[in-house]
């Protein structure tokens, strides 16, 4: 059974956002389709040698990111951004990331831990399954990411 590489796109700059990442990573490595040692978690790799926010590191982490996508063989995009202030707009970095995967034909899996948002149109039509809510744990834990199977969602798009 192939193990597969992922690329986990999400913010990760409040404790709320860092707990969405624990609970997706640790639903992700239940995953008998999933590498557990093949979770990229940008959070994890920030360039700490080099000082934050200089070009330098600026152009560090980009790379890294861009090249992690592409060797990627799925994308799980959180878009739960600001969710702890009730905004449901997706942070500008994940949605990047989930652009250069479909540009470059990686699937992309979406999750939304606060279901009732609505969701944008290119992002509802640019993923390959999307999972919300109490759902998203048993969903991500469950899912072939061998056959990818379409699971569209049942959010608003707008």
């Amino acid at each position: 059974m192939q193990k597969n590489k992922v690329y986990l796109a999400s913010p990760f700059f409040s404790d709320g956002q860092k707990e969405r990442i624990e609970k997706t990573v640790a639903a992700l490595r239940k995953n008998p389709t999933i590498a557990g040692d093949g979770i990229y978690n940008p959070q994890e790799h920030q360039e700490e040698t080099l000082e934050f926010g200089s070009h330098k590191w600026q152009d560090s982490v980009f790379a890294t990111d861009m090249r992690q996508v592409k060797r990627a063989d799925v994308v799980v995009a959180i878009l739960d951004y600001k969710a702890e202030e009730d905004n449901p707009e997706p942070d500008a970095g994940t949605i990047f990331e989930i652009g250069a995967a479909w540009a470059w034909n990686i699937p992309v899996i979406m999750v939304q831990f606060k279901e009732d948002h609505e969701l944008n149109l290119m992002l509802a039509r640019s993923h390959t399954a999307m999972f919300s809510g109490d759902k998203i744990e048993s969903s991500l834990a469950e899912y072939n990411f061998n056959t990818l199977p379409t699971s569209w969602t049942t959010m608003k798009v707008f």
